[in-house]
């Protein structure tokens, strides 16, 4: 089963104004052939399938507890994406949602998803940053533990040079601190599954890394979470399960060449998050539909009555 927590798994700051296409871009790292959508269902297929659980229970901790930090990545992009197509919340509110005879969205007909206003009111779907949709032909779980490992590691990697170009297109601090923080988390991700087929198979895996050569270090979002030894940290994303994946990660290793010196390290439970902002509605998009003040009041009666 699965725990939900009411917060992103980093602070994101907010956008400077709106950018529908930056948004766009962003995207692709949901819903795109390497995006959060294709690791979270890689990954949590293949525990879900895991065969020889308790004889293999390192191995099986350490691709659940990633599955469910890629839950928190789908949740992260998504948010990211519905703040730059939306923008800083306006410093007077749209109460009754104006004249919309002028056509006050005429913009939206002209950017490069404009299904993502006219269908989900600049919200995030699980599309690449064209509006093609993310599709099952994308998840490999073969049964095979050997072949998963290597899978996820080649996914990883794909990953990670897939959010450095996105990142390499935007100008915004949003859409640059969730390719930051995710390119740090993905080097993890991608060195945990290379540390578990070294120690499955003998093979020397790491001399591959880094598959591709990113230096984190030269990328300025990047910089908190190397500081904070974000990218030597594995969660169990679980108060008492998936400890075993210590024998993958630890064990008085040291951090990878590249990164900043420290052993690796499994932490019980998860990181400790950020906040969610609020996306206000907007009348004039129908957002909310009708009567909004009698919906929030309706809303602050409820949030009253179950405390």
């Amino acid at each position: 089963m699965f725990q939900r927590i009411d917060k992103l798994q980093t602070d994101i700051p907010a956008p400077k104004r709106a950018d529908p296409n930056a948004a766009a871009a962003l995207q692709e790292l949901l819903g795109g052939k390497y995006g959060e959508m294709s690791t979270l269902g890689n990954y949590m297929f293949q525990s879900f399938n895991f065969r020889s659980k308790s004889k293999l229970r390192p191995f099986y901790s350490l691709v659940a507890s990633i599955t469910a930090e890629e839950l928190g990545h789908v949740e992260l992009v998504s948010n990211g994406v519905a703040m730059l197509a939306n923008g800083p919340d306006p410093d007077v509110p749209d109460i009754d949602g104006g004249d919309i005879s002028g056509a006050p969205f005429a913009a939206m007909k002209d950017v490069r998803l404009a299904t993502a206003f006219l269908s989900h009111a600049g919200g995030a779907t699980p599309v690449n940053g064209n509006g093609a949709s993310w599709n099952n032909d994308f998840v490999t779980t073969t049964g095979n533990v050997v072949l998963d490992l290597l899978h996820n590691f080649h996914l990883e990697c794909g990953a990670r040079l897939h959010k450095l170009r996105v990142y390499e297109t935007l100008s915004d601090p949003t859409g640059r601190e969730v390719c930051g923080y995710l390119l740090v988390r993905g080097s993890v991700h991608a060195h945990s599954y290379a540390l578990a087929l070294k120690k499955i198979t003998g093979v020397d895996i790491e001399k591959m890394l880094p598959v591709p050569n990113i230096p984190l270090g030269s990328i300025p979002e990047c910089q908190k979470y190397l500081a904070e030894g974000s990218h030597r940290r594995l969660y169990t994303f679980s108060p008492t399960d998936y400890a075993e994946m210590a024998g993958i990660w630890g064990n008085g290793e040291g951090a990878l060449p590249g990164d900043p010196e420290g052993e690796l390290e499994v932490v019980p439970g998860l990181p400790e998050g950020g906040k969610i902002h609020q996306l206000e509605g907007v009348p004039s998009a129908f957002t909310p539909n009708y009567a909004p003040e009698e919906m929030f009041e309706v809303a602050t009666k409820l949030y009253q009555a179950s405390r």
